[in-house]
């Protein structure tokens, strides 16, 4: 990786925020050094980050004097940057289509499945999150499970996580981390064990994975996430 070792890269973060914890993994996964600024989310953001984001949100990328914004943006980046197991090159004989396998899964995931675990932990009542839950893993079962039938352990078959683990895995660690802690349905797991087998064998492989649990502490997601469901329903 050379050249690209000695780049001065600095990442404004939050290590609650799923969508910046992809970038952690990437970095990880690669052993990429890095500075990183801590953005408090439970506040207004400073006039100073919102000059380096308009928006707001993290995370931020600054990658050689270069503002690079969007998580999925900042994992693809590190990925086509600094060539490895995570995704092939496009001028690989199998690149464009392993990559356009990794780019469907991720999408399915976002656009078919992920809206129904918001709505799990965010429902107004319990009936709301009973309906969400169901939703999920219908929703999971029929876009997610097909697409993992030869992970093995990881996407398509390969034996180290791929592109696919890091835009999806915060999101997979937190589903599992939830449940087992009674925040949302314990069912919405059981079920997945019995309906979803290729799923439920890949995500065992993406919640145990160093890089995946490089910044995740499980106390805070958990905590976090109570209080933040008991905000929602204490103003029913």
């Amino acid at each position: 990786m050379g050249s690209q070792a000695a780049a001065d890269i600095t990442l404004y973060t939050n290590h609650r925020c799923p969508w910046a914890h992809r970038a952690h993994i990437v970095l990880t996964e690669l052993g990429i050094p890095f500075k990183e600024e801590i953005i408090d989310l439970d506040v207004p953001r400073t006039p100073e980050y919102l000059k380096i984001n308009p928006r707001g949100q993290v995370p931020t990328l600054i990658y050689n004097g270069e503002n690079i914004r969007e998580s999925a943006i900042v994992a693809q980046f590190f990925a086509d940057a600094y060539p490895s197991h995570l995704v092939p090159s496009t001028s690989d004989p199998e690149g464009p289509i392993v990559r356009a396998r990794i780019a469907f899964f991720v999408d399915a995931w976002f656009s078919k499945v992920q809206s129904h675990f918001w709505k799990i932990i965010l429902g107004k009542t319990e009936q709301d999150t009973e309906e969400a839950a169901t939703e999920f893993v219908d929703a999971l079962v029929k876009e997610i499970e097909p697409l993992l039938a030869n992970a093995g352990p990881f996407f398509g078959g390969k034996e180290k996580i791929t592109l696919a683990e890091v835009q999806t895995g915060p999101f997979v660690l937190r589903l599992f981390a939830l449940s087992k802690h009674g925040v949302i349905p314990t069912r919405v797991t059981e079920r997945l064990q019995q309906d979803a087998p290729n799923f439920f064998r890949w995500a065992q492989e993406v919640v145990k994975h160093p890089s995946v649990l490089s910044i995740f502490n499980e106390e805070a997601i958990v905590e976090g996430t109570k209080k933040r469901q008991a905000k929602i329903r204490a103003a029913e």
